[in-house]
């Protein structure tokens, strides 16, 4: 009996992918497979599109030591990626999930920063989940990561130099302790209660505001995902 001669389809690859550089992104997953992706360059776009890239991604990197994967090929079933445009390669500890609020938990140490008001906090957010204004913040001169939320309780005010631990321990920023708000145009917000519901801010450490298209970049005009942002 003569063979059919068949050759069988390389097995789907199923993979996660995270943003470079974005500490909060909890990534997306993909399944690889000949049918679906035809070129690494296919796989790039539908990754692009995904996760929601400020940028066209063009190249793929593993989590820990930031080795750049070249072609559909080099992909392993089961493993994790970052996904960048043409930037560096920016080494963060992508694969433990919700590592900014834990590593609050040992210190509050974030660069170098301790914050004083930790216990004080944890029970302002147990009461603040009920009533809130939500608010979103970029990180100063940061256009690859997406705003992350900010909800404050309608019902219990927070101090002034607590917010500002709090923004510190959610933007980890690369200067170190969040030292001033500022709104989209640059201006200084003073204290809680010129904080506008829904509105998008800048954390600021010690160096100046940077004016940047954060809000063109960064947030999708689609406004059922801006949605998402207050779920």
């Amino acid at each position: 009996m003569s063979s059919c001669g068949l050759t069988l389809a390389p097995p789907a690859k199923n993979v996660v992918v995270y943003r470079n550089g974005d500490p909060f992104f909890s990534g997306r997953k993909f399944v690889v497979n000949q049918r679906r992706f035809l070129t690494f360059e296919a796989f790039l776009n539908e990754v692009t599109k995904s996760i929601g890239a400020p940028l066209a991604v063009r190249n793929l990197y593993t989590p820990r030591h930031g080795h750049r994967v070249a072609e559909l090929g080099d992909l392993q079933d089961g493993c994790q990626y970052v996904a960048g445009g043409f930037e560096k390669f920016k080494k963060l500890d992508y694969l433990n999930r919700g590592r900014k609020e834990l590593r609050g938990t040992k210190n509050s140490q974030v660069a170098g920063f301790f914050s004083p008001h930790l216990p004080q906090l944890q029970e302002y957010w147990l009461v603040a989940c009920s009533g809130c204004f939500y608010h979103s913040v970029f990180r100063n001169g940061d256009l690859l990561s997406p705003p992350f939320p900010l909800p404050l309780s309608k019902s219990t005010p927070l101090q002034w130099d607590m917010l500002l631990a709090v923004l510190t321990e959610k933007a980890d920023l690369r200067s170190g302790a969040v030292n001033k708000l500022c709104r989209l145009d640059g201006t200084q917000v003073s204290g809680g209660e010129e904080l506008v519901n829904g509105g998008y801010y800048v954390a600021v450490g010690n160096e100046e505001y940077k004016k940047l298209p954060y809000f063109e970049l960064l947030v999708p005009q689609d406004s059922a995902y801006k949605m998402l942002w207050y779920v």
